[in-house]
């Protein structure tokens, strides 16, 4: 029974061809072929219970394919594409729900299986990172001006998109909420003249951020610390500017308004912030593979929750830029640069680990290309702003 249902689901499946070997041994090719070259087959190692598949499979696959249950021979970016693009077969939403029809018969209450926790990437030092990020050590969704930007070069285009965006003056005070290696905050000193502080939650980034302000020798024009924005709002700290990059899928559903009060009361009037954050299309709560093994209580905003809570703190929105195929293209890089080090990962972690990483670095880059998954900067003033350029190329471009 367990064969002919994935049998079925297979066949259902529309796009390119595609081979699989069950568990017994029998290969099985799907879609049309016509002598084209199948671009991958999955290998099932052990049959499955279906009825975890049928409650999450994105976290079944997952899982199987870390635990070795699962191999893919051939390209495995064109599996998760596939898979993404017919994914209403296996929710069960989709073509009448053809799992759910096909076991509803026999569909029992069952105790989900302990599943033992493991070390994500909070607790991993810069050291991994070091292994496949570019030079500085972003973390986060690149800006391309062209597919032929090298990684560290979009890196530090998006630092300045983001800092021409803010209109920022000489003597200014920006704050960088989750500033990480200190890349942004120096940078906005250097070239605007700004007091510029950061804050972060980690040691290792704060050690090693005011290492670089002392080498750069801008001790009294860049500043890092250790804490949480919450800290600063308690102590009635004030900026011209405020920006966070990356950091916003941490605050947590029931924290986003906690954070725009707190926004609300360090910004100054007619001061200017940036958001630029992972958006999805509609609310959903956050995959259970994802929040699992990657994201620990995080939660993906909608960009509708976000712009709703605005004027609610007298925030106006000014500008709002999708960055999706950046963060595709940004994902892309990163898996290749992991394959290329994947043998030390695997000396160093072990074979799961880099199941784990290589799963969700290709599974991003494939979820921003096919889903509701985006990248969006939000610019918005505390009050009315009327000093930016006209014209919004003016204003990009500096």
């Amino acid at each position: 029974m367990h064969k002919e249902l994935f049998r079925a689901a297979f066949r259902s499946i529309t796009g390119i061809p595609f081979a699989v070997t069950y568990w017994d041994g029998d290969t099985e090719i799907y879609g049309d072929a016509q002598d084209r070259d199948l671009p991958f087959r999955i290998i099932f190692n052990q049959a499955f219970n279906l009825r975890e598949m049928l409650s999450d499979p994105e976290t079944l696959f997952g899982q199987a394919y870390m635990d070795q249950k699962i191999d893919v021979e051939g390209d495995f970016s064109a599996l998760l594409n596939l898979l993404l693009c017919n994914a209403d077969i296996f929710r069960g939403n989709g073509r009448s729900g053809l799992f759910q029809r096909l076991m509803k018969s026999r569909r029992t209450d069952v105790t989900p299986e302990y599943i033992e926790n493991v070390e994500t990437h909070y607790n991993l030092g810069s050291d991994f990172f070091k292994l496949w990020l570019d030079s500085t050590l972003s973390y986060s969704c690149a800006y391309f001006r062209s597919p032929d930007d090298t990684l560290e070069q979009a890196q530090l285009q998006k630092i300045d998109h983001i800092l021409n965006k803010l209109h920022l003056k000489a003597g200014e005070t920006l704050l960088d909420i989750g500033s990480g290696w200190g890349w942004l905050i120096i940078r906005a000193a250097r070239k605007y003249g700004v007091k510029a502080l950061g804050i972060t939650l980690s040691k290792e980034e704060e050690e090693k951020t005011r290492k670089r302000i002392m080498h750069e020798g801008l001790e009294d024009q860049v500043e890092v610390r250790l804490a949480d924005y919450r800290d600063l709002a308690v102590e009635n700290q004030t900026f011209d500017k405020i920006l966070s990059v990356g950091m916003f899928k941490y605050v947590g559903k029931e924290n986003i308004p906690a954070y725009f009060r707190c926004l609300q009361k360090m910004l100054k009037p007619q001061g200017l912030s940036l958001l630029h954050t992972i958006t999805r299309s509609i609310e959903s709560p956050t995959a259970t593979w994802l929040e699992k093994y990657i994201f620990p209580l995080g939660y993906i905003p909608s960009l509708r929750e976000i712009m709703w809570l605005l004027p609610e703190y007298s925030f106006h929105l000014i500008d709002t830029e999708s960055l999706r195929m950046h963060y595709a293209l940004t994902t892309a890089r990163w898996a290749e640069n992991f394959e290329k080090v994947a043998d030390k990962v695997r000396e160093e972690y072990g074979e799961k680990f880099v199941r784990l990483w290589r799963l969700y670095l290709l599974g991003t880059s494939t979820s921003f290309r096919c889903s509701g998954l985006d990248v969006h900067q939000l610019l918005f003033s505390k009050g009315i702003y009327n000093d930016l350029p006209l014209a919004r190329e003016s204003h990009w471009c500096r």
